[in-house]
Formats: C-alpha cells, structure tokens, sequence
C-alpha cells in the first residue's frame, strides 16, 4: 500500500469515527455534525461558531479548524491515530476539549 492510499485509508476511519461519535453527541449537546465531501462541519445552535475538520492528502495530516485556530494532526502507528504534536491530544480528545470550551461544559465524544 502507497503512503496516499494508507493515508487515505486511516484518515477515511477516523473521520468516520469522528462523525458517529458527534452524531450520537447531538442527541445530548447543541451540536449539529454535517459530513460533506469529506470534511465535518460541527455547527452550534446557540452561537454563530463554526468548526471544521478535514483531511489534507498532500501534508497526510487531518486539520482542525476551531476558535479561530488551525489544528494540524499527524497519524501517530504507536497511538494508531491522528495526533496533535503540540499538545499530543488524539483527534477525539482534541474535539472534545474544543467542542467543550465553545458549549462552556464539558463534553465527552
């Protein structure tokens, strides 16, 4: 398998991944996930906030945008997902922590 295709293949998972577990948070939190082309778009019912995130081939990383930031993850095969290098929060954690400061309490993906 090509680095393109192995990217491709781990970035399809955890996008997917992502977009169920927010999926099944708006049930509990006013949140409002949408897939499209790719990316996940995360609106807030109680605020003008938009959050994206969405795989960029040519870097190999998932970017984050959130809070007027651009959060780059690398695939990590120790930790077998996308990881934030400054902080070395997973994408999970990392959108959680996000998505908790926007909501003002805490939430779990």
């Amino acid at each position: 398998m090509t680095e393109e295709q192995e990217f491709q293949k781990h970035a399809g998972e955890a996008m997917d991944r992502l977009y169920r577990a927010l999926s099944d948070a708006a049930d509990d939190y006013p949140i409002e996930p949408e897939m499209d082309a790719g990316a996940i778009k995360i609106e807030f019912e109680n605020s003008p906030a938009k959050f994206v995130v969405s795989p960029n081939a040519p870097a190999r990383q998932i970017w984050v945008s959130a809070h007027s930031r651009s959060f780059k993850l690398d695939w990590d095969p120790v930790e077998m997902t996308f990881v934030h290098s400054e902080s070395g929060l997973t994408l999970m954690e990392l959108m959680e922590q996000q998505i908790s400061r926007q909501l003002g309490k805490e939430v779990l993906l």
